[in-house]
């Protein structure tokens, strides 16, 4: 038996839209054991337990890539990603996906393959860099082929995820964006992502602050997201706290370098239209993990 383990995942950071992508510890797991043929899946709802089950369709374009017939397996999944959260759900399964054909193939993929293939079934990397490479990766796309590289992460961040009671597809985060932004706001971006990588590398709150300020999506999304601007407003009062939406949204991210942060910003949240559950977590700098059982 074969199990993956690949992390939840934030994108955007703010001003690196599309660009830069953090690894955090939610984790999704899944098992692979061969059978004699066909396909059983388990751990998902009834309706995912068939073919079009997202870790099944990277399992079988992986099985394409390396020219071996679909044979029979069993996969077994334990995600403890929230869908639809703006926290890399879709890509975390993808990524197990092609991992876990690959391990129980023999590995003949290397690292850059997998990532090629994760990054051409998720549409873009800034979510499958840091699933599989871990920590604070930033991604682009070159002549069709995705290129990453990765930042140190200082030991005293602290991170809180603040994951409200709906859902909100990507598909509908991203028609709320415009198809052109001024010059202006553009710079105000790409001038301030070039910090991104520094400021966590330094464990730098203050520098983060700064480099998380963003022009070109949060100002469009958050009418999507009840609640958000007044979490953001109230979030300026808690001392060395870095507060942006984690990928698409719905779900905010808090940064900082103090501990217990969440009794301080708990309060914030009482009166707010929806229910937000503040969950701590770290970032996850080990990637994507294979164990063979």
């Amino acid at each position: 038996m074969i199990k993956v383990r690949v992390p939840a995942t934030s994108a955007n950071l703010g001003s690196g839209f599309d660009c830069f992508g953090l690894a955090l510890s939610l984790v999704a797991e899944v098992g692979f054991e061969s059978i004699p043929s066909g396909v059983v899946i388990e751990g998902c709802p009834a309706e995912y337990q068939n073919e079009t089950n997202l870790v099944y369709q990277a399992y079988y374009e992986t099985m394409k890539a390396m020219k071996r017939p679909v044979d029979g397996v069993k996969i077994t999944i334990d995600s403890k990603i929230p869908i639809a959260r703006g926290l890399g759900s879709s890509a975390a399964l993808l990524v197990c996906g092609v991992l876990g054909a690959n391990a129980m193939h023999g590995y003949p993929l290397s690292k850059q393959a997998c990532f090629e293939l994760c990054t051409s079934l998720e549409g873009h990397p800034d979510n499958v860099a840091p699933a599989l490479f871990g920590g604070c990766v930033a991604s682009v796309m070159d002549d069709g082929k995705p290129i990453s590289v990765s930042f140190d992460v200082h030991p005293d961040w602290s991170i809180l995820a603040l994951i409200p009671d709906f859902h909100l597809s990507t598909k509908q985060a991203r028609s709320v964006l415009p198809e052109t932004v001024s010059f202006k706001d553009a710079v105000f971006n790409l001038s301030r992502s070039a910090l991104l990588g520094k400021a966590i590398s330094l464990g730098d709150p203050a520098l983060l602050k700064v480099a998380t300020q963003d022009k070109l999506h949060q100002p469009y999304r958050s009418s999507l997201i009840h609640d958000f601007d007044a979490i953001v407003d109230r979030m300026k009062n808690a001392d060395s706290a870095v507060v942006f939406l984690s990928g698409a949204g719905p779900t905010i991210l808090v940064m900082s370098n103090r501990k217990n942060l969440d009794e301080t910003i708990r309060p914030y949240l009482t009166d707010m239209r929806n229910q937000w559950e503040i969950v701590p977590l770290q970032i996850d700098t080990n990637g994507a993990t294979i164990e063979t059982k």
